[in-house]
């Protein structure tokens, strides 16, 4: 998910209270959403929609995928101005950036950076006439009438890339950078592992979390940290990162395989692209939008937490395309792995078995989305902790 700095204790807490939702009657969604006096419908009216993120819409990453799902909706309401800022802090500064936004005539707003939640929370309660939507947090309760989150079952996909990798290693050494260890980073890491390990039981993944002020997009920390995994004789690997241009980059003059998240940056690496996960916002952004103008928002879908999977055709999260080197063999279970997710099975099926040998989850069980967003272990063959 990323970028965020996002109360990390308390929505730790939160999101145990995260579910699925798919359909305009979906019965997981864990809020119904809130009530409003006639005449108030929120999101209509306006003139723009406004869309802040944390970094730049060309970082090869997260922030890019959500500007050209912006540009998306721009296509399809050509009568509303579409307003994008880039760069902008995940504090107070992120509330005066969406208060312009409403001056410019936005009624809706998508807040899409983790740390960007507790603003988003106190634009949506200064302005009822606004619907503000955050992209992967977990609203409180009660429910405001005019707040809502999103999301796509990220570890689904980034799971099909585990697969990728475990079967190109040849040292059986996989890289992993991450920022935050909240839930959803986690949830990737693991299900990145335990794809290799379903093609290549001697696959291991080894973790190098990055830190200072930025962890989610700092190239120089970024750099070292996959000098570091090269050193450790790592041959493939990936991230949990909002700028991925660094990394990959990087991977491809150490001549490495590379996985990608969040975009399509296979063009950064030519020789070593596998696939990789990435964003496709563009409906679900337009879906949301149209809600919202319709003035339906309150009570809809939206208007609480929603959830996409793979056994949505409208998920969010879509696999990347596969580069040169993939082989047949690979694609084909890749492929019977996908039809399996999107019939509705789990990466996380058990038994699972942590790091410390720990059983997690007992053999013949499926998590709920709820309780793998609240995941705080590594799966078996991860090497790391998740610092608290």
């Amino acid at each position: 998910m990323r970028k965020r700095t996002w109360l990390a204790l308390s929505l730790v807490a939160v999101l145990t209270l995260t579910a699925v939702g798919c359909g305009k009657s979906d019965k997981n969604a864990t809020s119904t959403g809130g009530t409003l006096a006639a005449g108030q419908a929120p999101g209509v009216g306006g003139t723009a929609v406004g869309f802040i993120m944390v970094g730049a819409k060309d970082d090869f990453g997260y922030n890019q995928a959500v500007y050209q799902g912006a540009q998306e909706v721009g296509k399809k309401f050509p009568n509303l101005k579409i307003l994008t800022q880039e760069n902008v802090p995940e504090d107070a500064s992120a509330v005066r950036v969406m208060e312009d936004m409403i001056k410019s005539g936005a009624k809706i707003i998508f807040a899409t950076s983790y740390g960007h939640f507790k603003s988003a929370l106190e634009v949506a309660k200064n302005h009822p006439d606004v619907v503000v939507v955050h992209q992967g947090g977990a609203v409180p309760s009660p429910v405001p009438p005019n707040f809502g989150t999103y999301f796509g079952t990220v570890y689904e996909p980034v799971f099909l890339a585990g697969m990728a990798a475990g079967a190109a290693t040849k040292t059986n050494k996989l890289g992993y950078i991450y920022a935050l260890s909240i839930p959803q980073t986690v949830a990737n890491i693991n299900a990145f592992e335990l794809g290799a390990k379903s093609v290549n039981p001697a696959a291991q993944t080894i973790t190098v979390q990055t830190s200072g002020q930025n962890p989610w997009c700092d190239p120089p920390t970024q750099a070292t940290a996959t000098e570091q995994l090269i050193g450790q004789n790592v041959d493939v690997i990936t991230q949990h990162q909002d700028c991925t241009k660094t990394i990959i980059e990087n991977t491809e003059k150490a001549g490495k395989y590379t996985v990608g998240y969040h975009a399509d940056a296979s063009s950064l690496a030519p020789k070593g692209w596998l696939t990789g996960s990435e964003w496709n916002w563009g409906p679900l952004y337009t879906d949301i939008v149209q809600t919202s103008v319709d003035g339906k928002f309150t009570g809809s879908k939206y208007n609480a937490d929603y959830r996409q999977g793979m056994k949505d055709p409208a998920n969010p999260f879509i696999q990347s395309k596969f580069g040169s080197s993939v082989t047949d063999d690979t694609k084909a279970k890749i492929d019977a792995a996908k039809k399996k997710l999107e019939a509705g099975a789990s990466p996380f099926t058990g038994p699972i078995v942590d790091n410390t040998g720990t059983t997690q989850v007992p053999a013949g069980t499926t998590p709920t989305v709820a309780e793998i967003e609240s995941m705080q272990y590594f799966v078996e063959g991860v090497s790391g902790t998740i610092s608290k």
